[in-house]
């Protein structure tokens, strides 16, 4: 399963955001280090069903509403010089591990200082925050480098080893590849055989934004200073109210609105089950909603998967005519395949051996037979045919 992970410094909203995005029972505290150990949960990429284009009913969405499932990671909090083990340390990044992409969550009202104790709103820039969380996170991967660098050179001046593939090989347990290594290589312009000390702290900042990509999201933009939000609209940032999306998502599970998430708006449907602050606190946030499209939580994890990671979401089947499995169930499976990908990779995906009987492919859509070579686009609906059963 793919996997995001939310970093930040303390108190920002992290915790917030989390279960919002994953209903998990966590602690939610306006104090910093609430968060210890790392949170594990479930969130969802909203798309639009294919049974809607159809004219099928598929019973795995909600009026035309899909939700494919992507891991959550809510780590410790970060603070300025973790990596020289601050704060809670190192200890955070070794939950990034799992990660494919990260969300950054930043307090967007300046709310809390660089510590992430409190602070009246407006006062903290949240810049500096963006800044330290990237400068924390390349330190961390230049500290592993360091500590091999005199092994991998010994290693590359007496054989054919490169340097690239020992740095590779000692960032293997955070799902960094030699290709990612040379691909920041060349971003970077870092010759590794002659690197310095800059040199490589310049290519492990590319090295992490190619391996641990991050998106931006500016949290609790409900408080924000209009001041301070004209700034960060610079940035490549969402804005978002995790605080507002979590309302929503109890109030919806004690069905006394109609919300899902993504949605621009709701319905209030039992309005006289709601005490006066309630009703008040529904207004804001449709107020909020209303400027801002939405709460922004979804949006951050639509875009964290499917345009920061480069993710398509496809449809395999069984039967091209019924788009179903063997089953009769409609349209039962929806993977996130990186761009690119040829149905033989989406075989592979759906069980090994199907992947290794691999023999062709059809488009459900037209019944045509597609070329191996194929790339798979968003929404494909593939049905795979192997040797295997």
């Amino acid at each position: 399963m793919i996997t995001v992970a939310l970093a930040g410094k303390p108190n920002c909203g992290k915790s917030t955001f989390f279960k919002a995005a994953t209903m998990a029972n966590v602690e939610i505290a306006n104090y910093p280090f609430t968060t210890i150990d790392a949170n594990h949960g479930v969130a969802y990429v909203r798309t639009t069903c294919p049974c809607q284009e159809l004219k099928v009913s598929c019973g795995q969405c909600q009026n035309g509403v899909r939700f494919v499932p992507v891991g959550m990671i809510d780590v410790a909090g970060l603070v300025p010089d973790a990596h020289k083990g601050r704060g809670l340390g190192n200890q955070f990044l070794d939950h990034l591990r799992a990660a494919d992409g990260i969300i950054h969550v930043v307090d967007a009202s300046g709310g809390t200082d660089a510590e992430g104790n409190p602070v009246p709103v407006g006062t903290h820039d949240p810049q500096e925050d963006i800044r330290f969380l990237f400068t924390e996170m390349t330190m961390w991967l230049y500290g592993i480098v360091e500590k091999h660098w005199a092994k991998i050179q010994r290693t590359a001046q007496t054989g054919n080893f490169s340097p690239a593939a020992g740095i590779a090989e000692v960032f293997a347990g955070l799902g960094i590849t030699l290709e990612h290594v040379h691909q920041a290589e060349q971003e970077s312009g870092a010759n590794l055989r002659k690197a310095s000390d800059s040199d490589l702290i310049s290519f492990c900042g590319h090295l992490l934004r190619v391996a641990k990509p991050l998106i931006l999201v500016g949290n609790k933009v409900d408080l924000a200073p209009a001041a301070l939000l004209e700034k960060l609209r610079c940035e490549p940032i969402t804005f978002a109210s995790a605080a507002a999306e979590l309302a929503l998502r109890t109030a919806a599970g004690n069905h006394l609105i109609t919300y899902l998430p993504g949605d621009t708006s709701f319905t209030v449907l039992k309005p006289e089950a709601l005490s006066g602050p309630q009703k008040a606190g529904l207004a804001r946030i449709a107020e909020f909603m209303q400027t801002n499209g939405g709460t922004g939580v979804q949006t951050a994890i639509n875009r964290a998967v499917l345009d920061t990671l480069d993710l398509i979401i496809v449809y395999p089947v069984e039967d091209e005519n019924k788009f179903s499995d063997r089953q009769g169930r409609v349209l039962p499976d929806a993977f996130l395949m990186k761009r690119g990908s040829t149905p033989r990779d989406l075989a592979h995906r759906v069980h090994t051996d199907i992947g290794k009987g691999f023999l062709y492919a059809v488009d459900a859509r037209t019944k045509m037979r597609i070329k191996e070579s194929y790339q798979l686009k968003q929404g494909d609906i593939i049905k795979i045919v192997s040797t295997a059963k």
